[in-house]
């Protein structure tokens, strides 16, 4: 020892300054440690504890609070406190270190305390979307609005805390960078703006199906946020949508369809011009015996029978009388046999109609609702509807429209 003392001496060194730095370096490696094995003891056994208990009780508030990840943020917290408090009891520190050291620590507690914060209101949203009832009025906005000036606050204490400045010199500084934080944050502003507009006119809800082409989003609503709207097309790709886009533009949304408990069929079938004609005494009584036609072939036959008398047309001159034509008797058989169906909702408009005739045929549309807006149901419903409807035309004497095809001309030369 007192070798190295003389050692020492020659240095031109101070023996009791090197003690106060060791003893300063010591505590300050055991001030470290004892953070370190804070932190790893809220960790490993506090919060390992509180999730525990979370999972093994029957409620759900606190699985969400787990979920969210709110106490493993809580964690950090102990190693900021230990060198908060530890700092002033290290031996011969330099007053300077530790008042950063003190500083930093505080800085700490108000990120940790504000992640938390917004874990806590990532768990509200999840505790508030569970229920049914709340699921036309999404807050997730609004949450995140809060998140983003919890931030902004926590940013202005940091900085306060570490330049020891008051925080209202900061926010003084704000007032000047108006413009600036309005160019930074103009979509967050223009989404809030949105997303209260488009919650308080009950304009789009999650679970809705939206329609919105120019963004290629034709799918369920699974996710409104502040910033975005997230779409689950029905081939499971995701379109993100910016939220403000859903004000500035347009958008289908068949949620009307859904609640209404019937989806539309409006589709034609061509009829090809050429096999349209009136009805031959036999095919009139051919008809009679269908049974979704006896009605109305009856019916109609005393009607123009009546018509004609009542006029005193020549009755051995078709041109001058009323007779029934295929189409039109085709057009009641297709409307009779939507009505037989239970399929096709009685309570809402069902009709066969006559459209325009053009290049390519008459077009007979079939309008109706059928009883169930599932997707599948509906279009093997459309599709059973259409595959009789096109398969019965020439009991009619009717051919639907089809533009010739390489078969056509082969056949047409092959008659030649």
């Amino acid at each position: 020892m007192d070798s190295v003392r003389a050692a020492l001496e020659r240095l031109d060194l101070q023996l009791p300054a090197w003690g106060d730095l060791l003893s300063e370096i010591g505590g300050g490696v055991l001030l470290l440690f004892l953070a370190w094995f804070s932190l790893w003891i809220a960790r490993r056994w506090i919060v390992g504890g509180i999730e525990r208990l979370t999972l093994r009780s029957e409620t759900h508030w606190d699985n969400a609070l787990h979920e969210a990840g709110l106490f493993y943020r809580l964690a950090p917290i102990a190693p900021a406190m230990v060198a908060w408090y530890g700092a002033p009891l290290v031996p011969h520190l330099n007053d300077d270190v530790g008042l950063v050291i003190r500083r930093v620590a505080l800085s700490v507690m108000i990120v940790v305390g504000m992640r938390s914060v917004a874990a806590f209101l990532n768990a509200v949203n999840d505790i508030y979307s569970r229920n049914p009832a709340n699921r036309d009025r999404p807050i997730k906005g609004y949450l995140q609005v809060a998140t983003i000036l919890g931030y902004l606050v926590a940013i202005i204490l940091v900085l306060s805390v570490l330049m020891d400045q008051s925080p209202l010199l900061f926010l003084s500084g704000i007032g000047a960078l108006t413009a600036v934080l309005l160019l930074v944050f103009r979509d967050t502003l223009l989404s809030l703006v949105a997303s209260i507009s488009l919650t308080g006119n009950d304009m789009i809800h999650v679970g809705d199906w939206i329609e919105m082409p120019q963004y290629g989003a034709d799918g369920d609503v699974v996710d409104i946020a502040l910033h975005t709207v997230k779409v689950q097309n029905f081939d499971k790709t995701i379109t993100t949508i910016p939220t403000y886009q859903l004000i500035n533009s347009s958008f289908k949304n068949w949620r009307g369809m859904s609640r209404s408990g019937g989806r539309r069929i409006k589709r034609a079938i061509l009829i090809d011009i050429g096999s349209i004609s009136f009805l031959e005494d036999d095919a009139v009584e051919r008809f009679a015996s269908f049974e979704l036609l006896g009605d109305y072939i009856r019916d109609k036959t005393n009607e123009l029978d009546e018509h004609n008398q009542r006029e005193g047309v020549d009755m051995d001159l078709r041109a001058n009388r009323r007779v029934l034509t295929n189409i039109g008797t085709f057009r009641a058989y297709a409307q009779r046999y939507l009505a037989a169906r239970s399929d096709i909702h009685e309570r809402m408009t069902s009709m066969v109609r006559q459209l325009a005739p053009s290049s390519e045929g008459l077009p007979i549309e079939i309008y109706c609702f059928t009883t169930t807006t599932d997707w599948g149901r509906y279009e093997a419903i459309q599709a059973d509807i259409f595959d009789h409807l096109l398969s019965i035309l020439p009991e009619f004497g009717l051919r639907a429209f089809q533009n010739p095809t390489g078969r056509d001309f082969e056949r047409g030369l092959a008659a030649r």
